[in-house]
């Protein structure tokens, strides 16, 4: 019995011990975004050869095999456009990512998971909904899906374990809703992933906030802008979501997607967000 308890104790203390060492590993330096929701989010602007000039202290970590652009999934490489699948365009995590690392210490890296599927709804990152959202998504849809396994969610979680052993999750970057145009429920549904994301995690909801983006507006010819009143009540129902500003932001003749001019300014809008946020924690 004796000899019992001492070789459980002997597991308990090598357990501590493996752990420990795993939280140690993390370099609190390391900031790390988790990026989803629909084109917008996914890249849907041409991107031209400035986007492809990285900072060195930007990185992506895979979703996917890229093998054309050296990129294998769940490794990080050097963040260039196309960040989320091999051949999507420029996001708004692209510069977003850049204007971190520019006004940021020299001494933090910025790391960011891309996981978007164009045309969908929220209800697709909803674990009680997936597997029947898939069933009848359509033909268009189910490359992009098949990408993820054909679960984005659990694509995003498990890349997000991968990126917690090197680095720290700072926030969480949603751009979805021309999709849920008019659905007054949307901001329980984003309410209900962001939770999910913070339990299978591990994290805490004041240490990641959630910062939402607003569709392209009215003024740029936004077909869908009459969402946006419903993105900007998402605080209320989300304490700790943050809301980003697509104000002079420009869009393309489909009136649904931003210009790459535009993707590049609602990027930096959402590092301006985040920046304040940080600046305030620091306080």
């Amino acid at each position: 019995m004796q000899q019992k308890f001492s070789n459980i104790l002997q597991l308990l203390i090598l357990f501590y011990s493996l752990t420990a060492t795993a939280a140690f590993a993390q370099d609190k330096n390391f900031h790390i975004y988790l990026c989803f929701g629909q084109s917008n989010m996914e890249g849907h602007g041409q991107f031209e050869p400035q986007d492809t000039i990285t900072n060195s202290r930007f990185h992506v970590l895979a979703a996917v095999d890229c093998p054309e652009l050296g990129r294998q999934y769940g490794k990080w490489s050097p963040a260039r456009a196309p960040l989320t699948r091999c051949h999507t365009g420029l996001t708004p995590a692209d510069y977003f990512g850049r204007m971190l690392a520019e006004n940021l210490s020299q001494n933090i890296e910025i790391g960011v998971i891309n996981v978007s599927v164009g045309g969908c709804h929220i209800q697709l990152f909803d674990q009680d909904s997936t597997a029947s959202y898939v069933s009848k998504a359509p033909e268009w849809m189910k490359s992009m899906l098949a990408a993820y396994d054909n679960n984005p969610y659990q694509r995003l979680v498990a890349l997000a374990k991968i990126a917690q052993q090197k680095g720290v999750i700072k926030g969480i970057l949603l751009h979805q809703g021309e999709s849920n145009t008019g659905d007054r429920q949307w901001p329980n549904k984003v309410k209900k992933v962001y939770g999910n994301l913070l339990r299978d995690l591990h994290l805490k909801a004041d240490e990641v906030p959630l910062l939402a983006g607003e569709l392209l507006s009215a003024e740029a010819g936004g077909k869908c802008a009459s969402m946006n009143s419903i993105i900007q009540t998402l605080p209320a129902t989300v304490p700790t979501a943050h809301i980003v500003s697509s104000a002079d932001c420009a869009g393309i003749g489909d009136g649904l997607h931003f210009s790459p001019a535009g993707y590049r300014q609602l990027g930096k809008n959402y590092a301006t967000s985040m920046l304040k946020i940080l600046k305030k924690t620091q306080q």
